[in-house]
């Protein structure tokens, strides 16, 4: 009797199994793993999808040709809540500064992490960072192990100064090496090269060593920020308190960081996409539950910047710059050049003023922002718009140099890709994957 209970119980085990595993010839779908998708990244906030209308809707200043006012309409996205600061891009500095010293100055074991392969398996060829080990980089660089120390005497300039400084600049460490290589995805290359062509053809790749023949390969990124455009923006101005203290004085550490091109902010992105998926992928969680980041484009930036209000000025909803009150809003050029009128002489931290009605501060003023755009007067689609091609990208918001003109939500300026300015930072965005976060 036990016999025969124990074979139906197989049976049945074996009949459900196979219901479950689309035995019976049903179409059940192949379903991806369940996570929850409505937590916010930190430092970021919420922006529901919707339309707006997009372009000119208020004054015009003469021979300024801005985009027709349109309606369009967004994905939800997040975004962060400020402009990126100095003390979070002085982050992706250090992790570029320590990766450096690890892999090509140390080269030893001690600071890898070591992978579990069983006996006569291939190493991988690729090795990885124990960051635990390397912690805020106290680890390398106040290490007093001779050879350590020695080791790392290459990342630092030797250029005989200290001689006449009594050691004063030993520990300078050469900016020029502190670059980042990555690969990012590059759907107009998959577009071109059709659905026959190699992976690899469809990737941008930023290496030290790029073979310049092929159009997808690029060198390495600078990361360290050009702290002299304080002097090269305004030759005739006292600023080298700024030059020398802006980007590593710890009172500007909640400051935006400024200095840094187009393309390093997109380096910044790909760093933070990779920083994110790796602890991902050590705490189990699921890699694609956040999308990657990127830059806002310029619809997308103006979208946010109105707040949820239709044919709205400025960010924070009214037409005046001032408020009831008699305070200025932002931070910009007052009346003639009365800089300071609004608290600061050049920029502000970047969680000063009233945020808008999504949560966001300085929309407008303190520093501009670059966008993922090449800028562009005509207006296209009417659903995410967005135009690539092109060197002059697009800035929008206006900073702490501009009149208030330049703080409307719908006015856009340029600047070329390469070139860093003492008022142009930038902040990003992570696509949100669905319709709504509730």
């Amino acid at each position: 009797m036990k016999k025969i209970y124990f074979l139906t119980f197989i049976i049945i085990s074996a009949m459900l199994s196979s219901c479950g595993k689309g035995g019976q010839g049903e179409l059940i779908g192949a379903y991806n793993r369940k996570f929850k998708n409505n937590k916010i990244p930190l430092g970021m906030v919420y922006i529901p999808g919707g339309r707006n209308l997009i372009g000119m809707t208020d004054e015009d200043i003469t021979f300024y040709q801005g985009k027709q006012s349109k309606m369009v309409s967004f994905n939800p996205f997040y975004m962060d809540q400020t402009e990126i600061t100095n003390a979070e891009y002085r982050q992706f500095v250090n992790w570029v500064r320590d990766s450096v010293a690890i892999t090509k100055f140390l080269q030893g074991t001690e600071y890898f992490i070591k992978p579990k392969t069983s006996a006569g398996a291939t190493a991988p060829k690729f090795q990885h960072i124990d960051w635990r080990k390397v912690g805020n980089g106290s680890a390398l660089w106040n290490n007093k192990k001779p050879d350590i120390n020695n080791k790392l005497k290459g990342m630092y300039i030797n250029d005989n100064l200290s001689q006449f400084s009594h050691g004063g600049n030993d520990k300078d460490i050469d900016k020029r090496l502190l670059r980042y290589a990555y690969i990012s995805k590059n759907i107009d290359l998959a577009l071109q090269n059709g659905a026959n062509s190699e992976r690899i053809d469809n990737y941008d790749i930023y290496t030290d060593n790029p073979d310049l023949s092929k159009p997808n390969q690029h060198p390495s990124v600078l990361v360290y920020p050009d702290t002299l455009v304080w002097r090269r923006d305004y030759t005739y101005e006292y600023n080298d308190p700024m030059v020398e203290a802006y980007f590593n004085h710890p009172s500007y550490d909640r400051y935006p960081v400024v200095g840094v091109t187009w393309e390093q902010a997109n380096a910044f992105c790909a760093w933070r996409t990779e920083f994110y998926e790796n602890v991902a992928r050590q705490r189990k969680m699921p890699v694609n539950s956040r999308l990657k980041y990127a830059l806002p484009t310029e619809a997308e930036f103006e979208y946010a910047a109105r707040g949820g209000r239709t044919q709205t000025k400025y960010p924070w909803g009214g037409p005046y710059i001032m408020n009831a009150r008699g305070c200025l809003q932002a931070n910009f050029k007052v009346g003639r050049g009365n800089y300071v009128d609004d608290g600061a002489l050049y920029t502000v931290e970047a969680k000063a003023y009233l945020p808008n009605d999504y949560g966001l501060y300085n929309m407008a003023g303190n520093v501009a922002e670059w966008t993922l755009d090449a800028y562009n007067k005509a207006s296209v689609e009417d659903k995410n718009p967005i135009f690539r091609k092109g060197n002059r990208k697009v800035v929008k918001g206006g900073s702490w140099k501009d009149i208030g003109f330049f703080l409307q939500n719908s006015v856009a300026s340029y600047e070329y890709q390469d070139v860093p300015r003492s008022y142009i930072g930038f902040r990003c965005v992570s696509h949100f994957p669905g319709n709504s976060l509730l």
